[in-house]
């Protein structure tokens, strides 16, 4: 990782969805990280924020969402966002309240894109296409789902 990144993520408070009071005010427990955009990184959050959720039982009953939706907002922001260059960075912010519900922020250093651009993976033309299922999937499995900051943050809720 990175430590001037780490810093400056420290300094800043991950504005917009945080700035926006979206992440809990007082959390059961929130988990913070800065990864370098690098596909090999994601492996490591995943198991750090899955086991915390399984050793608390705040995913209980919501594990495949919850990892799903994360995997993909991770490997989105990894390999469209930071173009898969460790000089680029992601930063993730996953946090549980009393009620088990959890809310995951991931942003990345990229330019952003449009979310309206992305073509549905459900109808016949885009059946076989490579990418474009990771977003409908997240939209499946979060209750909440939200794109900010021009397309490089997105913030995600399940209850």
């Amino acid at each position: 990782m990175n430590a001037q990144i780490d810093e400056e993520y420290a300094q800043a408070r991950l504005k917009g969805a945080w700035e926006g009071g979206q992440l809990l005010q007082n959390p059961i427990w929130e988990y913070r990280a800065t990864i370098p955009a690098a596909v090999h990184a994601i492996t490591t959050v995943m198991d750090e924020v899955l086991e915390v959720g399984e050793r608390t039982e705040y995913f209980k009953g919501k594990e495949l969402e919850i990892e799903t939706a994360l995997r993909e907002a991770l490997a989105n922001a990894v390999i469209h966002g930071g173009k898969n260059d460790e000089r680029q960075w992601v930063q993730i912010s996953v946090s549980c309240d009393r009620n088990h519900e959890v809310r995951m922020v991931v942003r990345d250093s990229g330019c952003g894109f449009d979310p309206k651009s992305v073509p549905d993976p459900t109808v016949a033309q885009n059946l076989l296409a490579t990418h474009g299922r990771g977003l409908f999937l997240i939209q499946q499995f979060m209750d909440e789902v939200r794109h900010e900051r021009g397309g490089t943050e997105i913030f995600m809720r399940k209850r």
